[in-house]
């Protein structure tokens, strides 16, 4: 297995991404865009999930499609910038048809807390993020940044910056799988020598590490510390990963809830402890449908759990990869600043 061209969950054709940040207010949007709606579904895991429209996406509903999938910081607030993307959406005449002038695009949302993180968040009575959702939506393309991006752009790891990060793997001639996650857990990505959990999951690139010191790769991380050892203990309630995973395949929403089931694996390999009570953990699958899953129905169910395996491992190097490549804000020291490199 290799990752991708890009390395970015855009590996998955059709698929796009967009992102928004604002600097002073230290928080920002992604927006994940399918060129056509795709089957969708989601896990949340955590005890403290903040989710728009997840009720829709259980199997036993209409709705089987979504049209962009959104993540934000700013918690509760941040759920407006799906609004700013279903308004740009609709002008457009995407979305789902109801026999009324303007279709009803889906859009569900999740979001994180990076309210704590002193950014100015004094926006009065209107907050912007349904202003940066639509400049998300508008600034898609395949390519991106990753750590101090979009959703991530404000957040924290533990004692870490945060970051967005994502990835992708190429197995049997083609891209499987693509992560995209915004990562602010309560729990740590690291040890106390700053090796990454996700550590052994870590993708090969040209002889380059996807994340970590090169000092350190090749070295299995301490896991007889205390399992909340560099936690964000002291601000236990902002916290929150979140994330999107794509493929390519025909998945029906019973088996794209599966893989986003498993999916989830990825964050409990590369973060330490996570789903507490003060996290949301939020997979979303997005399966575009250009590609079948098996020639065969018997077949189905073995290489939905393959493709699940993939999508866990994607999503723990995701991950890592989003707070690698972060950078210092305010008080939240980035990876390099702490270790080196």
């Amino acid at each position: 297995m290799r990752p991708g061209p890009l390395n970015l969950i855009t590996d998955i054709a059709g698929i796009k991404v967009g992102h928004a940040v604002n600097e002073n207010l230290r928080s920002g949007v992604s927006v994940i865009v399918p060129d056509k709606p795709a089957v969708i579904a989601a896990s949340s895991l955590g005890g403290g999930p903040g989710t728009r429209e997840t009720d829709a996406l259980k199997p036993e509903t209409l709705v089987s499609e979504a049209d962009a999938v959104v993540l934000a910081g700013g918690s509760v607030y941040g759920l407006d910038a799906a609004s700013g993307v279903t308004a740009a959406m609709g002008s457009e005449g995407r979305g789902f048809p109801t026999g009324a002038p303007k279709p009803s695009p889906i859009v569900p949302a999740a979001i994180l807390f990076d309210m704590a993180n002193g950014g100015d968040k004094d926006w009065g009575d209107t907050p912007p993020y349904h202003a940066l959702g639509r400049a998300a939506y508008e600034l898609r393309q395949s390519s991106f940044t990753l750590g101090n991006q979009g959703a991530g752009y404000g957040a924290q790891a533990g004692q870490l910056k945060g970051g967005l990060g994502s990835a992708s793997v190429w197995h049997n001639g083609g891209v499987k799988v693509g992560a995209l996650v915004a990562v602010n857990p309560l729990g740590s990505v690291v040890d106390e020598k700053g090796r990454f959990w996700a550590q052994p999951y870590a993708l090969a690139d040209a002889g380059a590490a996807e994340f970590g010191l090169p000092a350190l790769i090749g070295e299995i991380p301490n896991a007889t510390a205390h399992p909340l050892a560099a936690s964000k203990l002291a601000a236990a309630m902002g916290n929150t990963s979140i994330g999107v995973v794509a493929v390519a395949v025909d998945l029906t929403v019973a088996e794209a809830t599966r893989l986003a089931i498993m999916a989830q694996d990825g964050l409990a390999r590369a973060i330490r402890p996570v789903h507490t009570p003060f996290d949301g953990d939020t997979i979303f699958v997005l399966a575009t449908g250009t590609e079948k899953l098996a020639d065969a129905d018997e077949a189905r169910p073995l290489a939905l759990a393959e493709l699940g395996a993939l999508a866990a491992d994607c999503v723990t190097r995701a991950v890592a990869r989003g707070v690698f490549e972060a950078q210092c804000l305010g008080t939240a020291q980035s990876y390099r600043a702490c270790f080196g490199g």
